[in-house]
């Protein structure tokens, strides 16, 4: 699978005012931040393939005082490596329930679900949707995900989809302080 890279669509002005209130960014692991295959290597060890640039603006994100919380129905090594190589401080692997695992991480973070936004692409993200402030969806997700989302990225999972998100946020949080 290649990478959409179309230019996004610009986005419309009630759309940048919901971004410029998210203040934590929740997202998915399987087809958000990877392309969704699973690879296995020797003694059935499980690998992941995350883009690079994807990590480089979540710490961006980060830097700017927005927290990234990983949230995933899956249990991987790989995943915990690259959360704490990118410094990312919340952290829900093996979840069954997502919208409970926001719950908690509402009260973790001292941020309201609401003020969230989530990239999911699979049917078990939909609970999320529907109490995030806002959701996003990647091309290669399910066609009732990418229906449900408040915006579809251009780049698909695994491939730059993140990155395009994170530097959505931090425009939208930059035209918030050009207006402050």
């Amino acid at each position: 699978m290649t990478a959409n890279r179309e230019q996004p669509m610009p986005m419309p002005d009630g759309i940048l005012e919901r971004l410029r209130r998210v203040r934590l960014l929740g997202l998915d692991v399987d087809g958000v931040l990877t392309d969704g295959r699973l690879y296995y290597g020797p003694d059935n060890v499980e690998l992941k393939a995350f883009h690079a640039q994807d990590g480089s603006a979540m710490k961006r994100l980060m830097a700017s005082g927005i927290p990234i919380a990983i949230v995933t129905g899956r249990t991987s090594e790989a995943v915990d490596r690259r959360a704490a190589e990118l410094g990312v401080p919340y952290l829900f692997a093996g979840v069954a329930d997502k919208t409970a695992a926001f719950e908690d991480l509402a009260a973790r973070s001292a941020v309201a679900v609401r003020d969230m936004a989530y990239v999911g692409d699979d049917l078990g993200d939909l609970g999320v949707f529907e109490n995030v402030g806002f959701s996003f969806s990647v091309p290669n997700g399910h066609p009732e995900v990418i229906q449900r989302a408040d915006h579809v990225t251009s780049a698909s999972g695994g491939f730059g989809a993140v990155r395009e998100i994170c530097d959505l946020l931090l425009a939208a949080r930059a035209t918030r302080h050009d207006r402050e």
